[in-house]
C-alpha cells in the first residue's frame, strides 16, 4: 500500500516544502483479523526538506515512530495484557514476547514513570524480599490511596536517598510516615521530615513481642528436664495464638494452660504479650501513655531478660508508639501489597528488567484484573 499524503512533512520542523527522493519498504504489525494475523506492507517515501537540507524518511501518521507496529496494535497489546499473560498476547498476535513486553513497558513508563509527590499528606515505608539476585527493594505509598510513589534498591536510609531528594523538589507537606522500629528508618525521617509524625507500627511491635515469648520459651525448654520438656515441646504457635482463637476440639487450650502452669516466668510473659495489644484500645491518648508506663514497669519488675528488653525498646520508641493516636495508620497495606507483588513474580516467574519491574510495581493499585506476569 501507499503512505498517505499526511507524511509528505519534514520529520524534524514539519515543514510540507519536501522533495521525494525515493521511497523504502516497511512492514508492520496490524490488530488482526479474527484469528489471522495482519501485517501492513507500506511503500514509504525519503523527503528532502527545502528549509532542513537533509533527506530523510517519512513519519508514518499510525505507525509508532522507529517501531514495527501500529499505534492501534499498541493499544491492543496494552489491554490485552491486562488479562493475559505476555506469552499468550504474543501468540494470539503473532509476534514475540519481547515486542509485547516491550509495548508494555513503553506504556508503563509513559503513564507511571514518575509518580506525582505534591499532594502525598501521609505515607508509609517498608522493605520487602523480592528473590536472591536482587534481594530487597524499599516500598515508600500513599498511605491514603494505596498507590506506590516510590521503588529503591536494597533497605535503610540509603535506599530512599532518591525520594527524600525527589521530595524535597515536589514541596510536599508529609504530615505522618508509618515505618517499623528500624532505627535508619527512624533517623532518616527524623533528618528528612522532621515536623512529621512518625508512627511506629504496631503490628511490627506485636511481632516483636511474639518473638521475645518464642525466646524465652527455647530458653526455658533448654534449662527443664523430663515432664517439663515434654509439656513445653510444639507450644510455641499455641503462645502465638490470640486466646480466643484456641481451637478446644484439639485441647489446644488444656496443652497451653499445663505448659504454664509449669513455668511462672512464661506465664508472666504470655499474660503481659496479652495485655499490650490493648495499648491501642485505650480512649485517648494520655491514657495510653499510662498504660505503657504501666506495662514497662511490671515486664521490668518481672525480672525476666527479654521481657526487661522489650520494655526497654518500647520505652526508647514511645513517642512513635503513642503517636498512633494522632494518625492510626500503620503498613498494614505494604503488607497486602507485598503479597500482590510476590504473586506478579511467581506469574512471570521473575523480572529480568528491574526498571520494568519496577514500572509494574508503580501500576500494580490499579490492577482490576487477576495479577499476570
Amino acid at each position: 500500500m501507499e503512505a498517505p499524503e499526511s507524511c509528505y512533512r519534514c520529520r524534524k520542523c514539519g515543514n510540507r516544502d519536501v522533495i521525494c527522493r525515493g521511497t523504502f519498504d516497511r512492514t508492520v504489525h496490524a490488530p488482526p483479523i479474527g484469528m489471522d494475523r495482519t501485517q501492513l506492507f507500506i511503500k514509504a517515501p525519503r523527503l528532502e526538506c527545502k528549509q532542513c537540507e537533509q533527506v530523510l524518511n517519512a513519519v508514518l501518521p499510525n505507525v509508532v515512530p522507529f517501531c514495527q507496529y501500529t499505534k492501534s496494535f499498541a493499544r491492543l497489546s496494552i489491554d490485552l495484557r491486562k488479562m493475559m499473560t505476555t506469552l499468550d498476547v504474543a501468540r494470539y498476535l503473532g509476534v514475540s514476547e519481547t515486542m509485547i513486553r516491550s509495548i508494555d513497558k513503553k506504556y508503563l513508563q509513559k503513564n507511571f514513570g514518575k509518580p506525582r509527590l505534591r499532594e502525598l499528606k501521609i505515607i508509609a515505608v517498608d522493605e520487602i524480599y523480592v528473590g536472591h539476585k536482587k534481594k530487597f527493594l524499599t516500598i515508600v505509598i500513599n498511605w491514603e490511596t494505596g498507590a506506590i510513589v516510590f521503588v529503591g534498591e536494597g533497605k535503610g536510609e540509603n535506599a530512599l536517598k532518591r525520594f527524600w531528594k525527589r521530595l524535597r523538589g515536589s514541596r510536599a507537606k508529609i504530615q505522618a510516615v508509618a515505618t517499623d522500629m528500624s532505627s535508619a528508618y527512624y533517623a532518616a525521617v527524623m533528618k528528612n521530615l522532621p515536623q512529621a509524625k512518625h508512627v511506629f507500627d504496631r503490628f511490627h511491635i506485636v511481632k516483636l513481642m511474639n518473638e521475645k515469648l518464642t525466646e524465652l520459651r527455647r530458653a526455658l525448654y533448654r534449662e527443664a528436664e523430663g515432664m517439663g520438656k515434654a509439656v513445653l515441646k510444639g507450644i510455641r504457635w499455641l503462645l502465638l495464638k490470640h486466646r480466643d482463637n484456641l481451637d478446644d476440639s484439639k485441647d489446644e487450650r488444656t496443652r497451653l494452660m499445663n505448659a504454664l502452669a509449669l513455668n511462672q516466668p512464661l506465664l508472666t510473659a504470655y499474660y503481659l504479650k496479652a495485655d499490650l495489644s490493648q495499648l491501642w484500645q485505650q480512649p485517648d491518648k494520655a491514657a495510653a501513655g499510662r498504660f505503657l508506663t504501666s506495662w514497662c514497669n511490671h515486664a521490668r519488675e518481672s525480672g525476666i531478660k527479654v521481657l526487661m528488653t522489650m520494655a526497654k525498646t518500647l520505652q526508647g520508641h514511645r513517642t512513635g508508639i503513642l503517636n498512633w493516636y494522632d494518625f492510626p495508620i500503620s503498613t498494614g497495606p505494604l503488607e497486602g501489597i507485598n503479597n500482590k507483588i510476590g504473586a506478579l513474580q511467581r506469574m512471570a516467574y521473575g523480572y529480568r528488567d528491574i526498571q520494568y519491574f519496577t514500572h509494574k510495581l508503580y501500576a500494580l493499585h490499579l490492577a482490576k484484573f487477576a495479577l499476570i506476569g
